[in-house]
């Protein structure tokens, strides 16, 4: 993606493109621990709810369901069950943070800063409330998301949305098992579906496509697993009505607001000196953000000695979302010895809706 960025759009369109990404983000995500395990990046700063027995080894406590172990961080008042709990909290990948992050507070993290881990190898599951599972009642795209081990290898009948492949970002990856994969939505679960176009009688749809997204289609078929994803291999699609009750989450089981998306790195850095004329900035956020929302809300001008703006510059944005970086080059080369100030405006979103915090970097040109 490679667009010019022209400095000023209007506010109200800003405004709703941002409540269109918040809109579109879950509360929470439900997963797996193998899931979590599988994909820290997606998941990190995450609110998640995932299924699992606590165990306590050598005095630290974890959750464990279908072999696979995560170690925990009991909120206040959340007391280790007995039998499967249904577990929301917040998940940490220690390494992408820095020692001193509030958000480690309760894990063993909070106090031990020593050989610091890198991303990916230590991660903690900070539960802020646990209850016992309900039985499962028939099959749902909630009940196999949350539990596909129960289900694997079965034949169901699945009801919930088109979401095309992937293109709301609502699972961590993809299983690249034909070139109609897509993904089927319900409330706060997603699965994967694989071994069938979507389209059937009287529908078509393009799993590239974001208008045919919200379509409600009923898949048969039968639950499979590969590399941390859980799959449904379709028998038949069909098109079908929203159900009237869905499996909707209750009003204890609403989480809180996405945490806001911090700045964590920029080349060049504030109040640098000497700046190539043809310098590319490159702004490195905390998780990954959804590119659409950066477009138009970069902000480069050139600046008198007092601060004041005298020159509002022409940029091109681009955002790598391996690195969670965003790239901005300039349309003309600046100035030699000017002073620059490139600002991210209000409306740039994560994939989870959280918001990137307004930021600013100013620089020196050198000759």
């Amino acid at each position: 993606m490679r667009r010019a960025a022209f400095l000023l759009l209007p506010i109200v369109m800003a405004g709703l493109l941002a409540a269109s990404a918040l809109a579109q983000a879950p509360a929470r995500r439900l997963t797996t621990i193998e899931g979590l395990r599988r994909f820290p990046n997606y998941y990190h700063l995450q609110n998640v709810l995932v299924r699992g027995s606590f165990v306590e080894t050598d005095g630290r406590v974890s959750l464990r369901a279908d072999d696979q172990d995560i170690a925990v961080a009991l909120g206040d008042g959340v007391r280790a069950l007995s039998g499967v709990a249904e577990v929301r909290g917040l998940f940490l990948d220690i390494g992408r943070l820095e020692p001193g992050d509030p958000r480690l507070a309760g894990t063993s993290r909070a106090t031990d800063v020593e050989r610091w881990p890198l991303p990916g190898q230590e991660l903690v599951l900070a539960i802020t409330s646990a209850t016992g599972a309900p039985q499962v009642q028939g099959t749902s795209v909630r009940a196999v998301a949350l539990e596909p081990w129960r289900f694997e290898g079965e034949p169901v009948t699945l009801v919930g949305q088109f979401r095309g492949r992937n293109l709301l970002a609502d699972l961590p990856g993809a299983p690249a098992r034909s070139p109609y994969d897509f993904v089927l939505r319900a409330t706060d679960g997603a699965i994967w579906v694989t071994g069938r176009r979507p389209r059937g009688q009287g529908f078509d749809l393009s799993v590239d496509a974001r208008v045919d997204t919200g379509r409600w289609l009923a898949i048969t078929g039968r639950v499979i697993r590969a590399g941390g994803l859980v799959m449904v291999e379709a028998s038949g699609i069909a098109l079908t009505e929203e159900p009237a009750v869905t499996d909707a989450a209750s009003d204890d089981d609403v989480a809180p607001p996405p945490a806001p998306i911090d700045v964590v790195f920029s080349t060049p850095v504030a109040g640098e000196r000497e700046v190539s004329p043809d310098v590319r900035v490159r702004i490195q956020v905390s998780r990954g953000i959804a590119p659409d929302s950066v477009d138009g809300r970069v902000r480069a001008v050139r600046v008198a000695p007092g601060g004041a703006a005298v020159e509002p510059l022409e940029v091109r944005t681009s955002y790598d979302a391996t690195l969670r970086a965003i790239d901005v080059t300039f349309a003309a080369p600046l100035p030699s010895f000017a002073t620059i100030t490139i600002e991210l405006l209000d409306g740039v979103v994560g994939l989870d809706g959280g918001p990137v915090q307004p930021w600013s970097l100013t620089f020196t040109v050198g000759p």
